[in-house]
């Protein structure tokens, strides 16, 4: 039998040690597909309670593991603590793989550990303590406890609700599976969903809520722009209430992955471009009735779906954000025609980079008024837009302001 802690191992020393984003790693991994659900369910939560990891380790050794131990430590506490593993096989998993590696001199520090760690107390400070119980790096729970106040905790905590696919057709089929519906026609969430050839025919794709949820809010016109569109999925949604949908992003290789998205659901009217929406283009100048901006942004309202984001994210990036998503939105209101719409969408829960930076647009061009989208989906409304939240909006954390140019 193989030991069900090596896959999950190789997997997130490619996370942990060399950077790797972890759908990438898990795409490239050689896992066996009778252990891949339980593989992607260790490694996923495993970086979902990295924080929550990090300190049980702290708290309960002398000193800093290896960090091939710490993989392995973090890895068989996981399984302990929330898949319900029996204490004895998970202990002699984590020892023999130890042993495997090359590291038996850390083999009996590992066997101590498993069998006698505690779990510490929550820290004294709420936001400590915020960050603790719900695993989330502690400059992040600052800012969303002095953003949300009570409702941080459910924020940070929310967790996503399963696989989201939108049907074009034949969804009848799939609909004894269980499922959420949600505002949208065609589009439900699933428990767990495996794609078949009809997923290759074009009969439905998998696009999250809040990505619908965006295209679902953009007024129809005749010619549209999608100025940060890989890999496709809102370009798909618009063609079918625009005229021609423009579809930009700055890297030739996402540029086919938008270009491979339309061809599979039969979209001919989007026209995918290699170019960098935060550069004037001339040739775009006032000739679109809409401009879509779902800019560069934190993602720190789909950590549910990419728990590395904890790892990877940094306080020091919002600022450096916030300058570009202000640069390119500036950049985009240039290419809207008299009358046309500009909207402006991101997947931050941080007001900094939603409010703050439409706040900021509207200063610099006086030429915009604020209109509100509307939306079926959960959301709150802020002074300058919609701000979908994990815990009320189906598991997605977004933010979608629109603008009317004079």
């Amino acid at each position: 039998m193989v030991n069900p802690l090596y896959d999950p191992f190789l997997i997130l020393c490619k996370v942990y040690r060399e950077g790797a984003y972890l759908k990438q790693a898990m795409a490239a991994a050689a896992v066996e597909p009778a252990n891949r659900a339980r593989t992607v369910k260790i490694c996923y939560g495993v970086l979902e309670k990295d924080v929550w990891l990090e300190a049980v380790i702290a708290a309960n050794a002398q000193k800093q593991p290896k960090p091939a131990v710490k993989i392995i430590l973090k890895t068989a506490v996981y399984m302990l603590e929330f898949m319900g593993k029996h204490d004895y096989m998970v202990v002699d998993y984590a020892v023999d793989l130890t042993k495997k590696l090359g590291k038996g001199g850390a083999a009996g520090f590992v066997n101590a550990f498993l069998r006698s760690y505690k779990i510490p107390d929550p820290p004294g400070g709420a936001a400590e303590r915020l960050a603790f119980e719900t695993s989330s790096p502690l400059w992040l729970a600052k800012r969303i406890k002095r953003s949300y106040k009570q409702d941080a905790a459910r924020i940070l905590s929310a967790p996503s609700l399963g696989v989201c696919v939108r049907f074009v057709r034949g969804e009848e089929k799939y609909l004894q599976k269980p499922h959420i519906a949600t505002p949208f026609g065609g589009v439900y969430i699933f428990d767990n969903f495996v794609r078949d050839e009809e997923f290759f025919a074009g009969a439905y794709t998998f696009q999250s809520v809040g990505s619908v949820a965006i295209a679902a809010a953009i007024s129809p016109c005749e010619r549209i722009l999608d100025a940060c569109a890989a890999p496709g999925g809102k370009s798909v949604l618009l063609a079918q209430k625009c005229g021609e949908v423009v579809s930009c992003d700055v890297h030739a290789h996402r540029v086919e992955l938008i270009k491979s998205y339309a061809a599979r659901m039969g979209a001919t009217n989007v026209m995918a471009v290699q170019a960098d929406s935060s550069v004037y283009n001339p040739g775009f100048a006032g000739k679109f009735g809409a401009v879509l901006v779902d800019a560069p942004c934190s993602g720190t309202g789909v950590i549910n779906e990419n728990p590395d984001i904890k790892l990877f994210r940094k306080e020091s990036d919002i600022a450096e954000l916030c300058a570009l998503q202000l640069k390119i939105l500036n950049n985009c209101a240039r290419y809207v025609a008299d009358g046309g719409f500009l909207y402006y969408s991101t997947c931050s829960v941080l007001p900094e980079e939603n409010d703050s930076v439409v706040r900021a647009f509207l200063e610099q061009n006086p030429q915009y008024v604020l209109s509100f989208p509307e939306s079926p989906l959960g959301h709150i409304t802020t002074k300058y837009g919609l701000q979908f939240l994990p815990h009320l909006s189906l598991g997605a954390g977004f933010f979608l302001a629109g603008f009317t140019k004079k």
